[in-house]
């Protein structure tokens, strides 16, 4: 029987961050992805943001590895011609009570260790972001746009290199302990099923992540958070130079509707946060443009409903369920191992070098 010395479970940008990390030319290693090529699930359905850590409670793994990840994920950006920009993002409040959240977001924000914050008042908004109406905002200098997808290639081309090799359109069956660490049984679309021996196992399913923990013996529930994207057409190219967000919202499942633009200018509002059964329905209402149009034209008064068109949606893997208080990134070895990446959500991709990291440093 075939023995590997470890198998990673899902080739998104986390699996193959982790990939990267670990790469050695005497090291076995497998990363096995359910769909047809790398990034295919989550790491392909999100709004793209280098995060800089405001959100998170300090001392939390979130609000750790954002820190870090965020400086982390610019250097390899610069460093390895991965577009990118940093954009620098605005949350904006509209009245006495959001002026007193994003206060605390300052607040929280400073705690955790994130750089170049600044609260600003209407004057100043209006100075840099003239079409934003606002009475206050909080401005954080280091958040930015990322491209996922030659972010992931340059992670899956540093693992190829060493030997990494990527197995696709196989699905994990079953997991059991054996004497070589772990057996692997798998369904392959082209070779069938095949089993082999893992001396240890690392879970960044996503999506099923639970799943595949479970497999091992723990005793994980995720909850499928859906967020729906809305595009925008018919504005000026340019007219908004940074990220637009509003007062957080404490408890609530995101970050509320906010605006991005990507690296090619184009805007886009979203994502909302519906929590949904447990299935990847990726299709966005019609009637979400209306919503969203609601949401953002309180500080996007330039807005009109015919701007606004429905686009794309992603699906969070979330440990919080509905009007649950915060949960943390679960990260542990539940076996010896046998080492699970569950709820990797928002900040997961900022996140992404330095959740590599941590598993090496801790785990293997």
């Amino acid at each position: 029987m075939e023995h590997v010395d470890i198998t990673i479970i899902g080739a998104g940008v986390i699996g193959l961050a982790i990939a990267a990390e670990l790469a050695r030319p005497d090291l076995s290693i497998f990363i096995l992805e359910k769909n047809p090529a790398h990034g295919g699930g989550i790491s392909s359905r999100n709004s793209e943001v280098i995060h800089a850590g405001l959100y998170y409670p300090g001392g939390s793994l979130k609000a750790e590895l954002c820190v870090a990840g965020n400086r982390m994920l610019y250097d390899i950006a610069a460093r390895n011609g991965i577009p990118h920009q940093k954009t620098g993002k605005l949350i904006v409040a509209m009245n006495s009570s959001e002026i007193e959240a994003i206060e605390k977001l300052h607040e929280n924000g400073c705690r955790n260790g994130v750089k170049n914050l600044s609260l600003l008042n209407k004057r100043q908004i209006e100075k840099m972001e003239p079409p934003i109406q606002a009475r206050a905002a909080l401005y954080s200098s280091d958040t930015g746009m990322i491209d996922t997808h030659a972010l992931m290639h340059y992670f899956l081309k540093q693992a190829l290199s060493k030997k990494v090799n990527l197995v696709c359109r196989t699905q994990v069956l079953h997991i059991e302990k054996d004497i070589n660490g772990w057996r692997i049984y798998t369904l392959n679309d082209k070779e069938g099923n095949f089993d082999y021996s893992s001396q240890a196992v690392i879970n960044a399913a996503g999506l099923s992540s639970d799943t595949i923990a479970n497999l091992a013996g723990g005793h994980y529930q995720l909850h499928y958070c859906k967020g729906d994207y809305c595009s925008i057409s018919g504005i000026r190219r340019g007219m908004v130079q940074r990220l637009i967000y509003p007062a957080p919202v404490e408890n609530h499942a995101g970050l509320g509707v906010h605006l991005t633009i990507d690296l090619n200018g184009r805007l886009k509002l979203g994502p909302d946060a519906t929590y949904i059964e447990r299935r990847e329905d990726y299709q966005v209402a019609a009637g979400k443009a209306s919503l969203f149009y609601e949401h953002a034209r309180k500080f996007l008064p330039f807005l009109k409903p015919e701007n606004i068109h429905p686009d794309m949606a992603g699906i969070r893997p979330k440990l919080q369920g509905p009007n649950e208080a915060f949960h943390d990134f679960v990260m542990r070895e539940d076996a010896p191992g046998f080492v699970n990446l569950v709820g990797i959500e928002s900040p997961g991709l900022t996140a992404s070098p330095a959740i590599a990291r941590y598993v090496k440093e801790r785990f293997l």
